[in-house]
């Protein structure tokens, strides 16, 4: 709905549900709203926002204030508020464009202090209503907490500060040196235009307070130095004290634009510097392939914007948070020394931890979460050598939007490696798929003299060893060309070299092929099959197929005594059919289910059954180009069961011409 009034520009606030917005104001009684509106957004069941903001109308925020709208801040996000600061010159606009913006309905204010000696002046309540009339306004109850009412102490003015009032008296001073000898040549009027010049530059390059002490100063100097009579405070004439008096309030109100607009542009300027400094990091964590480039890239960036130092804990191999600490600048005195147990806390739990949060806030350094999209990726420990800098929803949401960014480029660079590592698997796979294509060729021909030679041997009637002998090379040649022929199969399916021959068939005619060409291994067994009558046509490439299911009754008949059951079934699911093959072995080793059906792998490892673990590999290949499963699994009663699913697909109708016509045809 946002993005729907931006895009249409819709300005009024939709009544489509109540949301809330606090506004937290500098003075006492921040946290007792928030709490207000955080019970009034749970009565309404409504999302809701804190806001504070900063008008810079009467300078910088002092310290102890600044901490208590920060205080303010903190608690309404941890109640579950969007929080934010604004910078803006009229306060009231800027809560009007935010509820409008975010389209909050409702707007909750503290209730303003009277002010009978300023009959005019109108609350900020009345303001909002005024300038939003399609906004609900919401006045809570002013704080009465007396340990709030005690004045905190001030901090003393610095040596800068007494230099800049210093710099400004040194102004006034010298431009009343300068327009003294003028003083009989131009109008005095010209000289007041002067001095309120002097009160503008003040303004401009020394701030709020020292314009405003230039602004006295350059009235004391010209009513002494040049109003008659001179070098005297007294005035001989009624009407210069409109002047000084018009001049004092100019004076004055052009030094508080000035320093407003200058302080503006000084956070103007912050925030550019800020957006730029996150665009070079953005650029620099882009180009990252190390991650110590990832940390000196944060470094860097931590270093300007907040003179903190970084520090990188990244997961291992099986996403593990690892002890080994990536630092910007190992081997010196800057070396970071993290908390392993802080930094794993902030790693299982997602959540920021360590100095300005509720969770060991007494360590000295903060511990993010690097939550990229996929997964957690590690930990992002900060040094920061002024803690306050790091304090306050605002800078944490920065941090956190900063931490982010390092998430990504982490995961990126964690899937580089993945990729790499996959091409140069596939690589290696596809060498030994040719290799073993080349030498299974080969072997091929070799393989037929033999068998062939055999049966000839054979015919010369030869003596009973030697024809033990001409049959145990024939039974071992028909073997090693057996496995010839899967490597084979094998290299070709892995290379798409095979395409499906599909069509329709009937599920019990491929079950029966396979026990005919299995029928001298099964003679040892006793075969037992469980096919539905209601089995519909599914489409298949049935030779391939067949293969599978003698492959499977291969392998039971290998790993089966002889005398024991092999069962054969299907049963039909809602999308697909299943076939199972059922024996009555010693079953699966525990935990290598899927592993068995990889290439080269067997169940037994070290096993006198002949084999080279190539046909389960090859069923699942041949399954998965159907769009099917296979898996297998150990049977309760003892054995082991493989599974594979086909596609059930939707088989043709045969219209009443067609069997007709065929009726016809039939003899």
């Amino acid at each position: 709905m946002l993005a729907y009034r931006r895009e249409t520009s819709v300005s009024k606030v939709w009544q489509t549900r109540d949301a809330l917005l606090v506004c937290i104001g500098p003075g006492r009684g921040g946290e007792r709203l928030v709490r207000t509106g955080a019970r009034l957004a749970g009565r309404l069941e409504a999302p809701w926002h804190a806001i504070h903001v900063d008008t810079h109308t009467a300078g910088p925020e002092p310290e102890v204030q600044r901490q208590r709208i920060v205080r303010a801040l903190e608690l309404a996000a941890s109640l579950g508020a969007e929080t934010a600061t604004l910078s803006a010159n009229e306060a009231v606009a800027a809560i009007v464009d935010y509820a409008r913006t975010q389209n909050l309905s409702r707007v909750l204010v503290g209730r303003d202090h009277p002010r009978p000696w300023q009959p005019w002046y109108r609350s900020i309540a009345d303001r909002i209503g005024h300038a939003a009339p399609d906004l609900d306004v919401v006045q809570a109850a002013r704080s009465e907490d007396k340990r709030a009412a005690v004045p905190a102490p001030t901090a003393p003015p610095t040596a800068g500060e007494w230099l800049a009032y210093l710099k400004a008296a040194a102004i006034c001073g010298a431009l009343t040196a300068l327009a003294a000898p003028l003083a009989g040549a131009i109008e005095l009027t010209n000289i007041a235009m002067l001095f309120l010049l002097a009160v503008f530059f003040v303004a401009m390059r020394l701030g709020r307070g020292p314009a405003v002490a230039s602004s006295f100063l350059a009235v004391a100097a010209f009513d002494f130095f040049f109003v008659p009579p001179r070098f005297s405070f007294a005035v001989s004439d009624a009407q210069y004290l409109m002047t000084f008096a018009v001049m004092l309030i100019v004076a004055l109100i052009t030094g508080q634009l000035t320093a407003r607009y200058k302080q503006h542009a000084d956070v103007a300027t912050q925030r550019e510097a800020r957006a730029r400094g996150l665009y070079e990091m953005a650029r620099d964590l882009s180009a990252a392939l190390l991650p110590m480039q990832i940390a000196e890239a944060c470094d860097r960036f931590l270093a300007v914007e907040f003179n903190a130092q970084a520090a990188l804990l990244l997961t291992d191999a099986q996403d593990r948070l690892r002890a080994e600490v990536v630092n910007a600048r190992p081997g010196t005195a800057d070396t970071l020394i993290v908390d392993e147990g802080v930094a794993r806390w902030a790693f299982d739990h997602g959540e920021a931890a360590g100095l300005s949060t509720d969770t060991l806030p007494g360590s000295p350094l903060l511990y993010l979460p690097l939550k990229a999209p996929m997964r957690t990726r590690g930990v992002l420990a900060i040094a920061p050598r002024d803690p306050l800098r790091v304090q306050g929803p605002e800078t944490r949401r920065q941090l956190e939007t900063f931490a982010s960014l390092v998430a990504i480029a982490v995961e990126r660079m964690h899937y580089v490696e993945v990729a790499q590592a996959t091409l140069l698997q596939m690589e290696s796979e596809s060498l030994r798929n040719s290799l073993l294509a080349a030498i299974s060729h080969d072997l091929r021909t070799p393989l037929s003299v033999l068998v062939g030679l055999a049966e000839s041997l054979r015919l010369t009637q030869p003596s009973d060893a030697q024809a033990l002998i001409v049959e145990t090379l024939k039974e071992e040649a028909l073997r090693m060309s057996t496995k010839v022929n899967k490597l084979l199969v094998m290299a070709r399916l892995q290379a798409g070299r095979v395409q499906l021959n599909r069509q329709w068939q009937p599920l019990e005619e491929v079950v029966g092929s396979a026990l005919k060409a299995m029928e001298m291994s099964l003679t040892a067994h006793s075969v037992r099959t469980a096919l539905p009558d209601e089995l519909p046509l599914i489409e298949i490439d049935a030779v391939l197929i067949e293969r599978v299911l003698c492959n499977l009754l291969e392998n039971a008949v290998k790993y089966t005594p002889a005398g024991t059951v092999i069962s054969i079934g299907a049963m039909l699911r809602e999308y697909e059919i299943e076939v199972w093959v059922d024996d009555c072995g010693p079953g699966l080793p525990k935990g290598r289910e899927e592993s068995i059906f990889q290439k080269f792998e067997r169940g037994a490892r070290e096993s006198t059954t002949p084999g080279v673990g190539l046909g389960l590999a090859i069923c699942r290949a041949i399954v998965e180009a159907h769009g099917g499963r296979i898996h297998a699994e150990n049977r309760a009663n003892g054995g082991a069961r493989f599974l594979f699913s086909l596609p059930r697909g939707v088989p043709p109708t045969v219209c009443e011409d067609d069997l007709l016509a065929a009726e016809d045809i039939t003899p």
